[in-house]
Formats: structure tokens, C-alpha cells, sequence
């Protein structure tokens, strides 16, 4: 049985960007298609096994999807892809949306529990996942679910090393008879992929994408980026099976011909070195990657080429950061505010470095070519003036159909009109631009009073001894919840609690907002999907046993 992926927007609406030529109203394949015969020998991909151009890669595409069709996976049936950065994972994702059917990306290092999670809610026919990389046997590990998962039938093995005996060989398939292949042409407002984004729930959430929303909704903000149209060559250093690395096959080469820039897995060493050698005119990253190779760059005074932006996202960005990356890269940085659930803002090419106010994050003016952001009362979802804070909720070309499997999910973040809720909030300026201060329930309650990590961390990542940081809150018996700091200090020299304390007071953040904990490390450690592990800082912090003693702070008074 297919999972099924209804939309929750009006189809006059979503017709409405069709006939206004905002979406292309073709498939992905199709767009493909087209990009590789205006421009056969283009280069398409580069990795780590070199080059490949469009017509090199669409011949693989119709290879592999002819091999799965033959393996009876059909129009709307739900395929897991969990590869590195490589060009296995590209010509997953092409062959997938070329047979109709819907590809589930996922991040390798996820665990097989995450794994079976996915899988078993999407009702996923057959999953591709890298025989061995960095340790894992993914491939092996998902095979071990095949017994306990009835829609699951097929487990193909990709990359180096012999397929596990059980499952499809990636390589076999690629050997079918390309001859055979006939795209299935599928409605562009119907499923093509399936982002997951962890989120603040138990399960991971799953959250169904069109083919229009895609390269339509998402290539738009792309497209913004491109000052001169010419085909963008975009470097990733997040994963492609990420929400944030869905601009690559789908965007980057589909709707707008241009070539991605691989590497199976981020290293700071390693993404500046593909910025010397293949120059690409977008970098796309969080700020932590950036902040890494910032680092190596202070031991490393070349040069570097010069991209057209660094487009900087899944975390907050700080003011230093945008600065120094700025300065290193010698090009606009932008920073992008967005998720998988369905909204985008950025600040754009007209600053070389964001801009920045007291109140919050500035997100720059929402597109409304890629989605509509207005502000709502939490509440009652009714919206508010300029000024005002309440939550971010968002519409538009680029909005998704549905949760996935979650018709719970989609009466709590979807409003009857199909309005995305966020779950942050923010405030539009008079002049239009969007700040974001937080979130409904990223909080820590000490006491009884809220703190916002995300406040504590932008005055914090100013300070002259601090590179990164996040914020984190660890259980405390008497207060409920204390905050903690985890920093990554900038020179030898690393500060102590007294010290970060005295800095956010003569900043004019009140005593009890501030840390009290701090636990100091190398790096920050990252999610699978890059981005910084939260997690792991909290279990680092329980494990810790000897921090900065706990310095008291008043309680907030009640009212």
C-alpha cells in the first residue's frame, strides 16, 4: 500500500503560480532533461571520482531507472535514499522522480533505528543506502529490517565494497539496458520527496514535496542568488539527503542547469581545498562549517577564489561570523532562514554582510515567488500588525503538501488555509523585513522563568575569546533547568563563567538569562545533517561532573 500525500493548499492556489509562471509545471526529470540537451557536455557533478557531465549522468538515470522499474517500484511508491555526497545519490534522486515514484532522503550516520522509523511511516517499497562508508554498513543494517517492515522489498547496496548477499547491487542496476527507459511524466504538483527534519518531536518529521514546489518554490530562492542567470556551481557542504541539501539535484541541476560540487563527507580542510580547485560561485553551509574553516584559514593565509555568495543556514549566524566570512571570502553573506516545514528568507546579495539589530536575527525580506511570511497570534492564527511579535507562518510556491503519515502533525503546524506554522517568532518592520527572536519552544525554564538559548548565544558569539557557542539547558534539582554555554574559545586563552557574566551585563542582558554552566570544547559537534548536535553537548555535559561551579542568580519575580 502507498503512503498517501494529500495537499493541504487550495488547488486553485497552487495552480494560481502555474499559469503566473512562478512554477515550471514540469516534473524533475523532465527539467533535467531539457537543461541536458540545451547543454550536452556541461558538467553536471564533481566528486571524488572527477567529473561528470549531463548527458554521462542522464544516461546512469535511465539506467537505474529502468533497473528499479524492473524491480516493480512504480509511480508513487516511496524509495529511501541514504548516500554520501556522491554521484550515486544524484542519480538516485533523477531516477526516482523519472519513474513517478518518491524519493526519501536521509543523511548517512543516521542510526537504524532513526532508519526503520523513516521507513516504516513512509511505507517505503525499497531503500538505496551506501554499502560501507566512514564505518558504517548502512546497507547491511537496513536489510536487517526487511522482516519487520511488510512494504519494504528491496534493500540496494551502492558504492565500494560487495553488496551484502540479500540485497540489490546499485552497480548491476546501472548496467540495465538504457534503451528501455520511458520517463512517467508525473504530475508536477504531485510527490516528488520527502524532507525530514528532527524538530522538537519524538519521531522524526517527514514532510511531502512537489515537484513544482521544488524547482518552482525553491528554485526561485536560488534564482535570487544568481544575479546574471548564469547556471550556478554550487559547492555543499551539507548533505544532499538533508532539507537544506534539497537545492541540489532538484534545484541546482534541474531547474537551473548548473553543477554541484561534492564531498562525501565535510571536513574543513577538505571544503577549502574544493573552493581553490573548482571555484564555485555559491557555497552552501552552516555556520559552524564556516566557522571551522575560518579556523584552518588562520594558518592559511592563500587566497581564495572569490564565489558570488556564502549561503549560510540551519543555525543562527552571528554577527562576528558573517564578518570574518565576509572578509575571508570576499563576497556577500547570506543568511537564510528556513526549515524543511516549509518557509525561506534571506537577506540577500545587497549586503556584504547580513544585517544585524538588538532585537533578534534579521532575515531579510520575504520573496514572495518562494513564500509568503506573515505574523499570527499563536493562538488564534489571526495576524498581527507590523512591530508585533508573534509566530512566523508562511505560504507559498514552495510550501509542502503534507506531513508524512501525520495527520496529527498537520493539525498542529498547518492552518485551515494551508498556512505553514513555524513554531518561531518574530516581527515584520515597517519596512517589510522579517526578524526572528526565537521560538515558541526552544526554551529553557529556570524557575519558573523562560530563557531563549538563541538570544544568550548572539551576545555571546560576539565576544573577542569566543569563536562558537551554543546554549543548551541541563535538568537541575532545585531550579528545574539551569543554562549552559559550550563554547569553542577563539585563541589559547578561554574564558570562565565570572568572565562571560561580566561581558552579558555590560551587553544589558539581566543576571538571571545568563549561563551557569560551561563546558569548553575543540569543536562543535555536528548532527548528521551538519548542524550543530545538541544533544551530544547535553550528554557531554552530564558527563562532564567538574564544570564552573554554579553561580547563583536572582529568580524572576512572578506576574
Amino acid at each position: 500500500m502507498t503512503v498517501a500525500l494529500h495537499d493541504l493548499l487550495p488547488v486553485e492556489l497552487r495552480r494560481s503560480w502555474v499559469v503566473d509562471g512562478t512554477c515550471p509545471d514540469l516534473d524533475l526529470y523532465s527539467l533535467f532533461r531539457a537543461r541536458q540537451i540545451a547543454n550536452l557536455h556541461a558538467t553536471a557533478v564533481i566528486d571524488a571520482k572527477g567529473t561528470l557531465c549531463y548527458t554521462a549522468l542522464d544516461r546512469k538515470v535511465r539506467c537505474l531507472a529502468v533497473g528499479l522499474r524492473n524491480l516493480g517500484i512504480g509511480p508513487g511508491d516511496v524509495v529511501g535514499v541514504q548516500l554520501p555526497n556522491n554521484r550515486n545519490a544524484v542519480i538516485a534522486d533523477l531516477a526516482i522522480a523519472a519513474i513517478g515514484a518518491v524519493a526519501l532522503p536521509f543523511p548517512v550516520g543516521r542510526g537504524v533505528l532513526e532508519a526503520e522509523c523513516l521507513l516504516r511511516r513512509a511505507e517505503a517499497v525499497a531503500v538505496i543506502a551506501a554499502t560501507e562508508h566512514r564505518g558504517s554498513q548502512h546497507a547491511a543494517d537496513l536489510l536487517t529490517l526487511a522482516p519487520s517492515q511488510p512494504a519494504l522489498r528491496h534493500v540496494i547496496a551502492a558504492g565500494p565494497g560487495t553488496a551484502p548477499e540479500g540485497t540489490v547491487s546499485f552497480s548491476q542496476l546501472l548496467r540495465s539496458d538504457a534503451t528501455a527507459f520511458t520517463p512517467a511524466r508525473p504530475d508536477p504538483d504531485s510527490a516528488a520527496r520527502i524532507l525530514v527534519s528532527s524538530g522538537s518531536e519524538a519521531e522524526p518529521k517527514m514532510i511531502a514535496y512537489s515537484h513544482n514546489a521544488l524547482a518552482g518554490g525553491r528554485g526561485n530562492f536560488l534564482a535570487s542568488l544568481m544575479p546574471d542567470g548564469t547556471p550556478p556551481r554550487c559547492l555543499f557542504l551539507v548533505p544532499l539527503g538533508s532539507a537544506f541539501g534539497s537545492n541540489g539535484t532538484a534545484v541546482t541541476l534541474a531547474r537551473h542547469g548548473g553543477t554541484l560540487v561534492l564531498l562525501d563527507h565535510f571536513t574543513p580542510e577538505a571544503a577549502l581545498a574544493a573552493v581553490r580547485e573548482h571555484e564555485p560561485t555559491h557555497i552552501l553551509g552552516v555556520p559552524t562549517m564556516i566557522r571551522m574553516m575560518l579556523d584552518r584559514l588562520d594558518t592559511d593565509a592563500g587566497v581564495l577564489p572569490t564565489p558570488t555568495a556564502l549561503v549560510l543556514g540551519g543555525a543562527p549566524l552571528d554577527e562576528t561570523t558573517a564578518k570574518d566570512a565576509a572578509r575571508a571570502f570576499g563576497c556577500p553573506v547570506v543568511n537564510l532562514y528556513g526549515s524543511a516545514d516549509g518557509v525561506n528568507c534571506h537577506t540577500g546579495l545587497a549586503h556584504q554582510v547580513p544585517p544585524t539589530d538588538s532585537t533578534g536575527v534579521v532575515a531579510g525580506h520575504p520573496d514572495p515567488r518562494v513564500a509568503e511570511i506573515r505574523i499570527a497570534d499563536p493562538d488564534t492564527h489571526t495576524p498581527l500588525p507590523d512591530g508585533a511579535i508573534g509566530e512566523i507562518i508562511s505560504r507559498g510556491p514552495m510550501t509542502p503538501l503534507c506531513y508524512v503519515a501525520s495527520p496529527q502533525l498537520d493539525a498542529r503546524y498547518r492552518t485551515p488555509d494551508g498556512w505553514v506554522r513555524t513554531g518561531d517568532l518574530g516581527f515584520l518592520d515597517e519596512e517589510g523585513t522579517l526578524h526572528v527572536v526565537g521560538r515558541l519552544k526552544d526554551i529553557v525554564i529556570r524557575g519558573g522563568a523562560n530563557i531563549s538559548p538563541a538570544e544568550v548565544e548572539r551576545q555571546l558569539a560576539a565576544h573577542p575569546l569566543v569563536r562558537d557557542v551554543v546554549c543548551v539547558g541541563v535538568p537541575d534539582a532545585l531550579m528545574g533547568e539551569r543554562l549552559a554555554a559550550c563554547i569553542v574559545a577563539r585563541t589559547a586563552q578561554v574564558p570562565v563563567l565570572e568572565e562571560l557574566g561580566a561581558y552579558l551585563t555590560a551587553r544589558g542582558l539581566e543576571q538571571r538569562k545568563h549561563p551557569e554552566r560551561l563546558l569548553v570544547v575543540a569543536e562543535l559537534p555536528l548532527t548528521p545533517a551538519g548542524k550543530p548536535d545538541r544533544a551530544a553537548l547535553r550528554e557531554r555535559l552530564s558527563e562532564a561532573g567538574a564544570l564552573d561551579p554554579v553561580r547563583p542568580a536572582p529568580l524572576a519575580q512572578a506576574g
